[in-house]
C-alpha cells in the first residue's frame, strides 16, 4: 500500500531530492551527514519564520551549506516566492505551475526526507541516501 503522504507531496520530494541530488553531484565528498545537517537547519529556519521568530545563526560545513542553499532554492520555489525558469520539452514555459504550499507542508516535506536521509544512511553507509536516492532521479 502506497504512502499517503508521498503520493500527495510526491512532486515536491522529488524537487528537493533533485536540489540534494545535484549538490551530491557537485561536491563529490560530501556524505549523508551533511545533507542532514542541511536539513536540519532548513526546518529550523522555517519553522522559526512560521513562529515569527528570526531565523537562526546556521554554522554549517561548506557541503552543507551547499544543499541547504540548493534545497531552499526549491523550497522557496515551492512556497511561491521564488520565480524558477522552467521549460517544457518543447522549449516553451510550462501553462500550469504548482500551487503554493504553505510553511507547514515545506516543513513536513524536510522532515520526511529527513527521516529518509537517516534511514539510508544506516543502510548503506556514509553515503547510503544518495545511492538509494539517485537511481530514481536520473
Amino acid at each position: 500500500m502506497a504512502d499517503p503522504f508521498v503520493n500527495k507531496y510526491f512532486d515536491v520530494l522529488q524537487n528537493i531530492e533533485v536540489a540534494l541530488v545535484q549538490t551530491y553531484k557537485t561536491h563529490k565528498e560530501m556524505t549523508d551527514w551533511d545533507t542532514r545537517d542541511a536539513l536540519k537547519a532548513l526546518i529550523r529556519t522555517y519553522k522559526a519564520e512560521r513562529n515569527g521568530r528570526a531565523a537562526p545563526t546556521l554554522k554549517l560545513n561548506v557541503f552543507a551549506q551547499a544543499a541547504y542553499d540548493n534545497a531552499k532554492m526549491m523550497c522557496e520555489f515551492r512556497l511561491g516566492r521564488r520565480e524558477v525558469k522552467l521549460l517544457t520539452q518543447d522549449g516553451k514555459p510550462p501553462q500550469n505551475l504548482p500551487a503554493p504550499l504553505t510553511l507547514d507542508e515545506i516543513i513536513a516535506c524536510l522532515q520526511y526526507i529527513l527521516n529518509s536521509v537517516e534511514l539510508w544512511h544506516k543502510e548503506g553507509g556514509q553515503r547510503g541516501y544518495y545511492n538509494f536516492v539517485r537511481q530514481f532521479l536520473k
